[in-house]
């Protein structure tokens, strides 16, 4: 059975079963009010009966049916009662609708008016079966001396009840076919509001729906206009490191200010942010439904690897860079070592040789030995060498240890920080550009000093340097500026630390961080500088 005959069924079932408990409400309404209407009449009649001088006064006469029973033949009549019965004390006729029952003990126990009390309910007398009232009669000294009986059999009470009942099911049946049309109206509406489709086709496109989205390799992250998360896919949960609890809960709440201010900017954005220790391009739009904006979609990819590869390969330019750099410095000296053999100066030749010393090595000077960590010891290495073809004085303070870590924390944050020295020394345009190092374990905590004589951290800057996205470089390859400090704090704060910047000894900036130790277990950092 299709949808939209279900809810039509439903919903006729639902009238029909208002459309007649409410007519049998109805009926029996109609019907306690008229036994209330009868009761009322019957009532005032029998009070009136007993109280008649002339009924009264009859009591005390040789033959008081002669002067009660015409009376009241004329009040049942007047009032359309069934009958008026009036007994002596002993329960003896004096009056009856049928006059060959006058003389005779009624039918029904008269107990209740002879005891003073008025009584009102159904008995079977000799007319049938009567809804009556019974009253006492007192004579003039106020002793009880009959009763009046006025009833009313019950099937006038049906009759008159059968008579308004065609009206009423005619209400009834126009509520039920008002009541069907609207049940044919809504199923045609919902049946519409779902474009044509039943149940099961919707179950099925809601099944592939979230198997598409919790499917795809993007995350992706929809917003009400109240700025609500609606929507989480498991790619963005884990991007974003959420769980189903974000889901109705405000962004601002739950998610970095980078990338709320992205979700509550009404312009469609793709920009590079940080999220964590991840690096992320966000890609932002409205989400409209039949035109009409209902809030914003963002789309999440991890641009982690790529921002690693791009560093990788600034890394490797330099060291090629110096590379080629040795090669014509080493090809230069050859050339000036052959031309002296060719010119017969030996001596010359020899003395040249000797004055070259290790100019062709990798390395210009020792790494500090306290350093253990094989990772901090090769990149500082590959730094030296950067720097020296750079013309830059890399100084690792002797003094400096480390023992292997068992994380890349450290790797990330030093190669960070002396990528960044360099560049201000390098910027600064100084023939004595010096970048210092001082790696030291302390107890508690890993203390990582690296300084430079290059221009400093301006005021203004200092407090945003450390934010996503904030640079005060030209960006060399779009999406990688602005994260490395970002990143750097992020990992301190991680590891129980924190990062302090101030004005270096040399005249240039002087960044110190502090990272708790990890245990070798510890999970690795998202990105590795080389």
């Amino acid at each position: 059975m299709s949808l939209r005959s279900q809810l039509f069924l439903l919903q006729l079932s639902i009238v029909l079963v208002i459309v007649a408990v409410a007519g049998s409400t109805a009926v029996a309404m109609q019907r306690l009010q008229i036994r209330e209407q009868y009761e009322d009449r019957m009532i005032g009649v029998a009070q009136s009966v007993a109280q008649l001088p002339s009924v009264v006064e009859a009591f005390g006469k040789p033959d008081p049916s002669a002067e009660i029973q015409p009376i009241a033949d004329l009040i049942r009549q007047s009032t359309a009662v069934t009958y008026v019965v009036v007994t002596d004390a002993d329960g003896i006729r004096y009056s009856h609708p049928n006059p060959d029952l006058i003389g005779q003990p009624v039918s029904t126990d008269p107990s209740i008016p002879l005891s003073g009390d008025t009584f009102v309910g159904t008995q079977t007398g000799t007319l049938g079966e009567s809804w009556r009232v019974k009253v006492p009669i007192r004579g003039a000294d106020g002793r009880i001396i009959g009763t009046a009986s006025v009833g009313t059999l019950e099937s006038e009470l049906d009759a008159d009840l059968y008579e308004d009942l065609p009206r009423l099911l005619a209400w009834l049946i126009v509520a039920a076919l008002v009541g069907s049309a609207g049940a044919i109206w809504i199923s045609r509406l919902v049946w519409r509001r779902i474009y044509r489709l039943e149940p099961e086709q919707i179950a099925s496109l809601l099944e592939t729906r979230d198997a598409m989205i919790h499917g795809i390799s993007e995350g992706m992250v929809a917003v009400d206009e109240q700025h609500r998360i609606a929507l989480l896919n498991d790619e963005a949960k884990r991007l974003l490191d959420l769980d189903d609890s974000a889901t109705g809960r405000r962004i601002d709440d739950v998610m970095e200010p980078a990338l709320a201010q992205l979700l509550t900017d009404p312009a469609d954005t793709d920009e590079t942010v940080l999220s964590g220790e991840r690096v992320l391009l966000a890609r932002t739009s409205d989400a409209l439904v039949d035109g009409n904006r209902v809030g914003r979609v963002m789309i999440l990819r991890d641009r982690t690897e790529l921002y690693q590869l791009l560093t990788d390969l600034d890394g490797e330019r330099d060291v090629t860079q110096a590379l080629r750099a040795q090669a014509h410095e080493f090809a230069n000296r050859m050339h000036t070592i052959s031309g002296l053999l060719e010119l017969g100066r030996t001596d010359q030749a020899v003395d040249f040789i000797s004055r070259s010393g290790h100019g062709g090595s990798l390395v210009s000077g020792t790494i500090a030995p306290g350093i253990r960590d094989p990772d901090a010891a090769s990149l500082l290495m590959t730094k030296s060498t950067i720097a020296a073809e750079k013309g830059i004085d890399l100084v690792i303070d002797d003094a400096s240890t480390l023992e292997p870590d068992g994380t890349t924390d450290v790797v990330t944050v030093l190669g960070i920080l002396l990528d960044n020295a360099m560049e201000a020394v390098t910027g600064s345009g100084r023939a004595d550009g010096t970048v210092t190092v001082l790696l030291r374990e302390e107890p508690g905590t890993v203390r990582i000093e690296v300084a430079d004589n290059g221009p400093g951290v301006a005021p203004e800057d200092v407090a945003g340097i450390f934010s996503s996205g904030y640079s005060t470089k030209d960006a060399g390859h779009p999406g990688t500026r602005g994260f490395g400090l970002a990143l750097v704090e992020r990992i301190a704060r991680r590891r129980s630390g924190h990062v302090v910047v101030d004005d270096a000894g040399l005249g240039g900036a002087e960044f110190t961080v502090w990272l708790a130790p990890s245990p070798v277990a510890a999970p690795r950092s998202t990105l590795q500088v080389p």
